[in-house]
């Protein structure tokens, strides 16, 4: 797909996005439904595709399972990315803006993800989501609430995320999440996505720290970061514990989906690693092998 087209393609999904999850009084608010989920269907086909290869050898046995999962730390696309090297320690002030700047723009909210995901999903899943929810939600308190933390960073950088001004690789990390969240029938596919998300942020947040306290921003506005640097391994060991190997005993069908979806977010996060290394001039890396 031209870039240009893509661009355009991410943009429309995005403001779609905004439209159907804004809470509303009874009257329908998305007049062109139908053909952005058309749109939506496409983009995720296209990235079912991209990921195909990695499927063939997915082991259907829940400890088999979760090891293989948890490779894709190591071998996923995306993983060991010189682009986080680089924040942590050469990046100027400027250009760790433009960075979080596109990173809040393609956040889709994981506590929202959280809570859509686990719609009738088993008990012992649903209670580690749960689990997971309430720790995204400050445990009841909002000065804890994961969201406002990254607003508050954003606010300290003097960041207002548009979607005109949003790499359109950003645009779709956040599309993709959405897609697979909303759509039930992606609800395995929703769970590895988050799953995967747990298990891989934590080194790039550890970066991005590093980064952040190189330049001087106060450690209450990078907050964020250093709490997802610690907190997200735990909340890793526990999905797998909890949600991933009991989905797949219970089921041994579901290893697929959900590794599908671990593998659709890492996608996305490779393309979003590589347009921002363009942005600022680094070196290209060869196309990582599947697996």
């Amino acid at each position: 797909m031209p870039q240009s087209d893509f661009a355009e393609q991410q943009q429309a999904l995005s403001r779609f996005n905004r439209r159907r999850l804004a809470p509303g009084l009874g009257e329908a608010t998305v007049e062109d439904e139908e053909a952005m989920l058309q749109t939506e269907r496409a983009f995720l086909a296209r990235g079912r595709a991209e990921v195909a290869p990695w499927l063939v050898s997915v082991p259907e046995q829940p400890a088999a399972f979760v090891s293989w999962f948890e490779r894709l730390k190591e071998i996923g696309p995306g993983q060991g990315d010189p682009l986080f090297p680089w924040l942590a320690e050469q990046a100027s002030y400027p250009q760790m803006r433009w960075f979080l700047e596109q990173e809040v723009a393609g956040e889709a909210g994981f506590d929202d993800l959280v809570a859509m995901t686990q719609v009738k999903m088993p008990v012992r899943a649903k209670l580690e989501m749960a689990r997971n929810y309430w720790d995204e939600m400050g445990r009841g308190d909002a000065k804890g609430m994961h969201g406002p933390m990254l607003e508050r960073l954003a606010r300290h950088f003097g960041i207002a995320p548009a979607i005109a001004s949003t790499v359109p690789e950003s645009l779709a990390l956040g599309n993709m999440m959405m897609a697979l969240a909303w759509n039930r029938c992606f609800a395995f596919q929703s769970v590895g996505a988050l799953g995967v998300i747990e298990m891989t942020a934590s080194g790039r947040a550890g970066y991005v720290v590093k980064g952040l306290n190189r330049l001087g921003v106060p450690k209450k506005q990078s907050h964020y970061f250093s709490l997802h640097a610690v907190l997200d391994v735990k909340h890793s060991e526990a999905w797998n514990r909890e949600v991933l190997a009991p989905l797949v005993k219970e089921d041994p069908r579901r290893a697929k989906a959900v590794a599908e979806g671990a593998l659709l977010r890492l996608w996305c996060g490779e393309q979003c690693f590589r347009r921002y290394r363009e942005k600022f001039g680094l070196a290209p890396i060869p196309r990582q092998r599947t697996h």
